[in-house]
């Protein structure tokens, strides 16, 4: 797993296993974790 950690809102992650995505609000520092792996961080 890479952990790439969250340092902005309004960056966009995908889980790599059942396709979840999610959008940054509130950046906090931490890694996101979906179906037990890191999520992905999509490039715009």
């Amino acid at each position: 797993m890479s952990e790439i950690a969250v340092k902005k809102v309004g960056e966009k992650y995908r889980c790599n296993v059942c396709g979840n995505e999610v959008t940054v609000t509130k950046a906090g520092g931490g890694t996101l974790v979906c179906c037990g792996e890191d999520m992905e961080l999509l490039k715009k």
